[in-house]
Order: C-alpha cells, then structure tokens, then sequence
C-alpha cells in the first residue's frame, strides 16, 4: 500500500490519465488529417506507436521528476516538507476534468455534427425509398477488412469477399449487388441504410480476414439493413490450402440465414481445386478492375506467373485470355487488335480444355468476337457472353459485353434492358453508367441520362469518370462549351484513358478546335482523319485514313466519296465486298446514328450511274432506318442521316425537314454544313437550308465565345 500510496503523492495516475485523454483526442485529429490528406496507413500506425512509447516515459518522468518553483527537479531531491505535489495534483484534475469534457464535446459533435457531411439529408432521403420496394431476397456483399500486419494481403481480403459474392450470384432468385457499387464502400464508414438504399439491398455481409503465413482466419456477420440488427456472425480458422471451401462454407452458412423459403434451398458447391498461384491470381484480378493500363499491364505478368506456377488452373488461362484483350489497341494498350485476338483465343482455349464451366473463359471468348468491326462476328459473339451468363450471372463485365453486341446488331431493346439491369445491380460500375447514358442519348431521353447521373454523383465526387459523364450528356445536348472543361479535366486527370480522349476530341470538334485534336494520343483515328480533312490538309487524312483502311476502310470511304472520287470509292467497296450483302454483313446500321456508311455507298453509285446498285443501297438504307426509329431513334446524328437520305432520293424539302430536328437539338456541323456532309449539298441556296445554316452558325459561335474563341464568320468555309 505503501507503493501505492507514494504513486498517488507522486500524482503517477493523474499524469497517466492526462496523457491518455490527450492521446486519444490526438489520435481522433491525426486519423481526420491523415484521411483528407490520403497519407499511408503506417503513417497512423506510427504516430500510435509514439504515443505509447510516450505514454511510458510520460509514466517514468512522473515518477522520478517533481515540477517544483524552481523547474523540474529529480524527486530523491526535493525535500517533502517543500513538495508542492498536493498542488500539483489539483491543478491536474481540472486539467483532466477539462480535457473529458473536451472529448465529451467532440463526441457529441462526431456523433451530431458530422452526420451530414457523407451525404446530405435531401440525398438520404431521395435514395431511401428503394429500400422499401426492394425484395428480402438480397444482399450486398462488402469488401472484408484487411486485419493482417502486412498491408500487401488487402488484395486478399478483396478476393475474399469477392468469391462470396460470386457464390452468392449463382443463387437463383438472390438479388446480389454488384462487385464494383459493393466496394465503393470500402474503408468508408458510411449508414447502412444509406448503403442499403443506394444498392437496392437489404441484407449486408461484412467481415474482416487476418492472414498470418499459411493461416487464415476470416469474421463474418450478416446485417439486415432496415435496423441494423446483427442476423449472423461468425469465425473461420483455417490453412489456406483449404480457402475454397472456408469461401463456399461462408456462403452457404449465410444462404442458411436469409431462410430456406425465401431462396428455394439452394445450396452452394464448390466445383473447384486450390492451387498455389491462388493469391497471384487474386492480385492480378483487382489489377484488372482498375481498367488502367500500367495496372493491367502488371496483371498480365502476373497471370502468366499463375499459369506457368499451376499450368491446370482454368480461371488463370481466362482472365490471362481477357487481359490481353484489354490490352488490344482497341481498349486500354497497344497490341493490334487482330494480333490481340489470336493471342486471348489460344488462352482461352486452354482454359476450355482444362474446364468449359469457367464462366470468365465463355466471357473472354464473347470479347474476342465483340471488338470486330464485323456484324457477323459480333453475333457470334452473344453465345459465349450468354453461357458466361448463366455461369456466373454477377459477371459484369459479360453482362456490358453482351450489351454493346447487342445494341451494334439493332438489338437495341435488348441492350437497353440489360444496361437498366446492370445499372440497378451494380450502379457505381463505370461502365453501366457510361454506357447507359448513351442509350438514353441515342433515343433523345436525356433527362433519363440525367437522372442516373444524379443517383450516383454523390458518390463520383472529383473522379474523372463523373467529369467525362457530365461532358457526355452535356455534348449529346448541344452544350459544347459546358462539355470542354469537363471532358479536359478527365483528361489531364488520367491523359492514357481512350474514353476520356475520345470525349475530349469530339467536343474540340464540334468547336471546331481541329488543331487540338492532332495531339491527342487517340487509338481511333476517327477525330483525326476529319480534323485533317477539315483543315484542309487532305493528303495527310487520306493516307491516315489509309493506314486504317485494312481493319475500317469507312474513313477512306467517306474521304474518297467527300473529295468526289467516286470510281475509287467503288472500287474500295467492291474490292473486299464483291456484293451489297457482304458489305452490309459487315457492316449494317448503328442504332441512333443511321447507316451512312451505305449512303456513302448509294452516293458512289448514283455518280457512276449504276442505277441497280444506287436503288439496293437506298432500299438497306430505308430499311434500317424505319427499324430504328421503330425503336426510337432521336440523335441529332440520325436525323442528319435522314436529311442525306432524302436528298439522295431528291425529296429535299423533306431532307430539310430532319435537317431542322438535328439543328434543333444543337448540332452544328461546320461553320458550312454542306463542307461536312457532301451528300447534303444539293440543298444549298434553299431558304430554308439556308436559314437552318444561319442558325446553326449562329448557336456555333455562342459555345465558342462562351469558351473564350472567336466567332467565325458568315461566310467562312473550309
């Protein structure tokens, strides 16, 4: 007691909580500073390693020092009829009163004061209504806390939680948020029924995994979001030989949990075999989400370590298989498309022959199909993207594969249907969004467009992804100048992105910014080829147009068919398409931009007077355009086709006519129509063609001066 006691004189415990309650609340300032500033986590772990090493010596100095009159003095040597620790001790406990009331305050301020700043009331309350219709029969999976000392091991945890996720996907009548909206949360201590209500959800599985040499040991607890009330929790241990079956024992376990009459006593199975390349594997596949080309060039490496490391593991030859077509010039890299396409096929082929119920190797099949510029090809395509589907229906990426393949082939309603689908599972996946507003576009429904960007804003904030969907719609409205600085900062943000640069580039071309355009690191030369043509340097867009004539000879053909040259233009056509068929097999129409690709055609044969060929063409063009507007075709580009369709048949006021729909939603053309759509030509000198000319310029030069150019004159022509 005696010891006690002389720790008490010494006032050892009121320094020792003092410094306690100074620490946390140094704690609680460092972690806001260190998350706004996006430090490293070990930096965290470092300041809390110094405060508890300084806890000790705090401790030590309270013990063998006394604060005396005369300063801080070895306590052996002060005298105790001198001390002043009595003293000392009271002015400590209001110190220590003062610092809790302190931490009381912002406590209260944290729990209050802070709630807001996630998502604004107004915001809660407008995505909360989805959780009221939504089925009991779903969940969210969120990405599992990495709880290991290693902070390499978070691609772990992310796989983890991945392959629950994936196993709860093949449960008919399950509705499971999609991967990328479910890890958009991660590290992110947001409401449940925020999440729930964003995800369309209400149930949440939440973990964490700490994984120490060839040890495992995974927490999970199932949430219902509507009160927060904990349904299910529970601890795996296990050697990570056996992480396959701890994944399948989770989902089933939490399968059991939603009840057996709400998912009709499905069970889950595993039908796979562990292999030691398991965790490359993992890290290779969240390399590959980041769509990012210097990461998607790692994940190849590292997929080929997985397959030569476990030459018999399917899943490794398929995402070996998709990654290199990511890596196509098409997409995200460099290889030629057709070099891309042999390369994934041979890999996925060998993933095939290991196991045809690999849903990823089906997937990677329907890609390597999908990028062709062949309507043929894509069709063939759809089968390999719908086995993949009924696999593994969380499979995203099969999902707005098969979409795009179909909307290319006049398939439009399905497409559409799909999107709307994939946006409601997995609303924060970039592409759904993206591709979505585009479909909204090609049927002139932008206030749909909208109103999907406004679900998912609040969660895009400084993303470039959000910047290049804002310059999207705003581009598809005819608002040029609102689109330029959107579209820039994705741009500069990340200046590799081929979907940033290609937003960047038509709306410099539709300011007519040509000279901006030839910089830009683009993989398609569309921008390129009419900003040359444009500027007058004709040479030099045909021979780029050349250059590319062998995968997409349309940008010759229109160059050849612009400058008049309608013999060659033939000859280019029936070179490779010895009949119309051929040529629109390969080709056909692109919903919501007509199919000027065979009215470049029917021009070229109406000037070398070959009536047959001109008629067979008009008659594709017709057809595909009633099937579009049968499916509510409404772009300012459709219209524009229109016009060159009745101009061609020689009803031109009926050209004017869906002329003046295009100018009507804010298409501009250059600064002379006609020097950007020769088949357009004959209606020069009407009044009206005229009149829409005037004002068409006239809305041109209102984005540039809004933009900071010059309006171009009257008369100004290329």
């Amino acid at each position: 007691m005696s010891f006690f006691n002389e720790l008490k004189r010494r006032n050892v415990f009121r320094v020792g909580i003092a410094y306690l309650v100074v620490a946390w609340l140094a704690m609680q300032v460092a972690d806001v500073v260190l998350n706004n500033v996006e430090a490293p986590g070990w930096v965290f772990h470092v300041i809390v390693l110094a405060l508890g090493i300084g806890f000790m010596l705090a401790l030590f100095f309270a013990w063998a020092f006394e604060l005396t009159p005369e300063g801080l003095k070895k306590e052996k040597d002060v005298d105790r009829t001198q001390s002043i620790t009595a003293k000392t001790g009271r002015k400590l406990d209001f110190a220590i009163i003062g610092l809790l009331a302190l931490t009381v305050v912002y406590l209260l301020w944290d729990k209050l004061g802070t709630a807001p700043a996630t998502a604004p009331p107004e915001e809660i309350a407008a995505v909360e209504a989805p959780v009221v219709e939504t089925a009991t029969k779903s969940i969210a999976v969120l990405p599992f806390n990495n709880m290991s000392d290693d902070a390499s091991n978070e691609y772990f945890a992310d796989g983890i939680s991945e392959e629950i996720l994936n196993a709860l996907a093949r449960v008919k009548g399950l509705k499971v948020a999609g991967r990328t909206s479910s890890f958009a949360f991660k590290g992110r201590n947001e409401d449940l029924r925020l999440i729930g209500a964003t995800l369309g959800v209400n149930h949440i599985l939440e973990g964490s995994v700490r994984k120490a040499g060839n040890t495992v040991r995974i927490t999970a607890q199932l949430v219902q979001v509507s009160d927060g009330f904990h349904l299910w929790s529970d601890t795996y241990d296990r050697e990570l030989t056996d992480i396959f079956a701890i994944q399948d024992e989770i989902a089933g376990a939490i399968l059991e949990k939603l009840k057996a009459e709400l998912i009709g006593g499905e069970q889950v199975a595993s039908t796979r075999t562990d292999t030691i390349a398991y965790e490359k594997y993992l890290l290779a596949k969240q390399r590959i989400y980041s769509r990012n080309t210097p990461e998607i060039e790692i994940a190849a490496k590292l997929l080929e370590e997985v397959v030569n490391l476990d030459p018999d593991f399917a899943p490794g030859w398929a995402q070996r298989g998709i990654v290199t077509m990511l890596l196509s010039d098409q997409n995200y890299g460099t290889i030629p498309n057709s070099d891309a396409v042999d390369q994934a096929k041979s890999y996925i082929d060998r993933a095939m022959e290991i196991d045809d119920g690999v849903a990823e190797a089906w997937a990677g099949l329907g890609l390597t199909y999908t990028q062709s510029y062949s309507a043929e090809q894509r069709r063939q395509g759809i089968e390999p993207l719908e086995r993949a589907l009924e696999i593994n229906p969380s499979l995203i990426n099969a999902s707005n594969w098969l979409q795009n393949n179909l909307a290319s082939l006049d398939r439009f309603r399905e497409a559409r249907a799909i999107l709307e689908d994939m946006f409601e599972r997995d609303p924060l996946y970039r592409p759904a969004i993206s591709n979505l507003i585009f479909s909204y576009a090609r049927t002139g429904e932008l206030e749909k467009a909208e109103a999907a960007l406004d679900r998912v804003r609040p969660f895009l904030k400084d993303e470039p992804s959000l910047a290049s969907f804002e310059a999207q719609i705003r581009l598809w409205a005819g608002e040029y100048a609102e689109a330029l600085p959107f579209a820039e900062f994705a741009v500069e943000r990340m200046p590799l992105d081929q979907n940033f640069l290609a937003t960047l580039g038509f709306a410099l071309l539709n300011l007519n910014e040509y000279e901006r355009i030839l910089p830009l690191e683009v993989s398609n030369p569309f921008t390129k080829v009419i900003s040359l043509y444009r500027l007058g340097r004709v040479e030099e867009a045909t021979m780029l147009a050349r250059e590319f004539s062998g995968t997409d000879p349309s940008y010759l053909l229109n160059i050849l068919v612009s400058n008049g040259e309608f013999t060659s233009a033939v000859e280019l056509v029936e070179e490779r398409w010895p009949e119309l068929e051929a040529f629109d097999a390969f080709y056909g129409g692109f919903f919501g931009f007509g199919y000027y690709n065979m009215l470049l055609v029917a021009k070229a044969y109406q000037e070398t007077d070959n009536p047959e060929k001109f008629d067979q063409a008009m008659k594709m063009v017709r057809d595909e355009h009633d099937r579009q507007i049968a499916q509510g075709a409404g772009t300012f580009f459709f219209w524009v086709g229109e016009a060159g369709y009745w101009t061609l048949a020689n009803d031109l006021q009926k050209a004017i006519d869906f002329l003046e729909k295009a100018v009507a939603q804010g298409w501009t053309g250059t600064p002379r129509i006609s020097d950007s759509q020769t088949l357009l030509k004959p209606l020069e000198g009407d009044p009206r063609f005229e009149a829409l000319q005037d004002q068409a310029l006239q809305h041109l030069n209102r984005e540039r001066l809004e933009t900071g150019l010059e309006p171009l004159e009257a008369g100004y022509s290329l």
